[in-house]
């Protein structure tokens, strides 16, 4: 059995080893927790209540981890604590610039007028996959799913709302494309992290992740164009003359107004800093709102609306519920979350239970099915005991060089199969990072909108199944081994 290995306590008294049951006793609790709260509240009450499951968990770990050591050898921990927080943090300010950018963009007449011209020109039965698509083509060209989901994404659901769609299959498609850009995308930063964590070329980390992550995506927009052609007749129902109407009324539709994206596209193309570019578009959504919404501006209760939120109350209750905000203070309870989720990561990496169960999932490996198996299983381990995926992809890395290099297998599949079961899935899960950015920005609960994330659940099925058809490893595989012995040999 795989137990951790420390250092003596405090006062020379040596430290009982963790076993892989009091290891994974935290993450019991916290499903159990979960699924409680699910069976007694349903699924939208888990993240009202998640961070008190992670916060509870996060002290079963302590209370485990000090039977094992005397009182104040808590170094370790306060160590994993801080490696936590140094990739969780900056998410926080993210958070609250992002908060700030919807906020302006819907009263600078950014989003309404996405709106208007998303509803006058985009055909009901091509609108979710359109959505997939051109979601995909900004993360591309952006390199940020959160970015992409935070401007276009909150514009499609304003748009796919009137036109009758359900909230979990808007945020589905915009999520599906986002990612699937994200992950492909030389210029997204978790790609990067893998592909360099496995000393693996960068160009030849995408290449390789587009045998699994274009047939994901290829099926992702066939399923959302079958569910526009099926419920074809059952859309739009007339509700787009009455919601133009009131747009019209409550705000300026000027073409101008999208002059404020495009040169948020060019901030982002030119790699400006991700906060000042969010700092940047929510000011120039302030300009918008001043220069081309002149009645909302000179409104004092607007000004102190952007902090606190703003809600319409006209006769059109679809309206008001499609451009109503909540503003920064909307925010905070997703902060509070990610911060809870950021204490319970910091706690299994600086206790060590998490590298006892990485330990436990990867001994005894044989061939590429069982390790690229246990690393994509891995991946989902560790996008839910850390809440973050760069951290994941990076202990994931190194948790596994030495057993795909001992095995023959390629660096870029470990570096694929990372992005495959990390990158895209941590936006399913309810309290990682991403699960809680999106979930919040969208306005539709993890949980709600994970079963139409096509292409972020199929990825790591299609990473597991071109494994087990040995399509694009045996090959590889042979020819990696005979290099490997020819240097030995050398």
């Amino acid at each position: 059995m795989y137990k951790t290995q420390h250092d003596l306590a405090p006062g020379g008294q040596k430290e009982r080893n963790l076993t892989i049951y009091e290891s994974l006793s935290p993450i019991v609790f916290l499903l159990l927790f979960l699924i409680g709260i699910i069976l007694t509240k349903g699924a939208g009450a888990i993240s009202d209540w998640s961070p008190f499951a992670l916060l509870g968990s996060a002290a079963v770990a302590l209370a485990i981890y000090a039977r094992k050591r005397r009182a104040g050898g808590f170094g370790k921990v306060r160590e994993g604590l801080r490696k936590s927080s140094s990739q969780i943090l900056p998410a926080v300010v993210i958070l609250f610039f992002i908060s700030l950018l919807t906020t302006t963009w819907m009263l600078g007449g950014i989003v309404p007028t996405f709106i208007h011209y998303g509803l006058s020109f985009m055909s009901p039965v091509t609108f979710l996959m359109a959505v997939c698509g051109v979601s995909a083509c900004i993360s591309v060209l952006i390199g940020s799913s959160w970015t992409t989901i935070a401007t276009i994404g909150v514009a499609f659901m304003g748009i796919g709302k009137v036109m009758g769609f359900s909230d979990p299959w808007i945020a589905g498609a915009v999520i599906s494309g986002a990612y699937f850009g994200d992950k492909v995308s030389p210029l997204s930063d978790t790609t990067v992290v893998a592909s360099s964590s496995c000393g693996v070329n960068l160009f030849t980390h995408i290449r390789y992740l587009m045998f699994t992550a274009g047939p994901a995506m290829g099926i992702a927009l066939a399923v959302f164009l079958i569910e526009g052609i099926v419920h074809a007749d059952t859309l739009g129902g007339g509700m787009e003359s009455n919601l133009l109407a009131t747009l019209h009324e409550e705000f300026n539709i000027t073409a101008w107004t999208l002059l404020v994206p495009a040169l948020t596209f060019i901030l982002i193309v030119c790699r400006v800093n991700t906060t000042l570019t969010l700092l940047f578009s929510s000011v120039a959504g302030v300009v918008s709102m001043i220069l081309t919404q002149p009645r909302l501006s000179v409104d004092a209760a607007f000004w102190s609306e952007l902090w606190s939120g703003v809600e319409f109350n006209t006769p059109d209750a679809a309206f008001n519920s499609l451009v109503s905000t909540g503003g920064v203070l909307g925010m905070l309870p997703t902060i509070f979350l990610v911060l809870s989720a950021m204490i319970f990561g910091g706690v299994m990496i600086g206790t060590g239970m998490l590298g006892c169960i990485a330990g436990e999932m990867s001994r005894r490996l044989r061939g590429p099915k069982s390790i690229v198996g246990a690393t994509l299983g891995s991946g989902l381990m560790l996008n839910s005991c850390t809440a973050d995926q760069y951290l994941s992809i990076i202990i994931g890395a190194n948790m596994y060089k030495g057993v795909y290099d001992k095995s023959g297998l390629e660096p870029r599949l470990l570096s694929r199969s990372l992005e495959d079961s990390i990158s895209v899935t941590s936006v399913l899960i309810p309290w990682n990072s991403c699960g809680l950015t999106q979930s919040s920005v969208l306005g539709v609960p993890t949980l709600e909108y994970l079963p139409y994330c096509v292409f972020n659940y199929l990825s790591p099925v299609m990473s597991f199944w071109m494994v087990s058809a040995g399509w694009r490893i045996k090959g590889k595989l042979r020819a990696y081994r005979a290099r490997r012995q020819a240097v030995k040999t050398a």
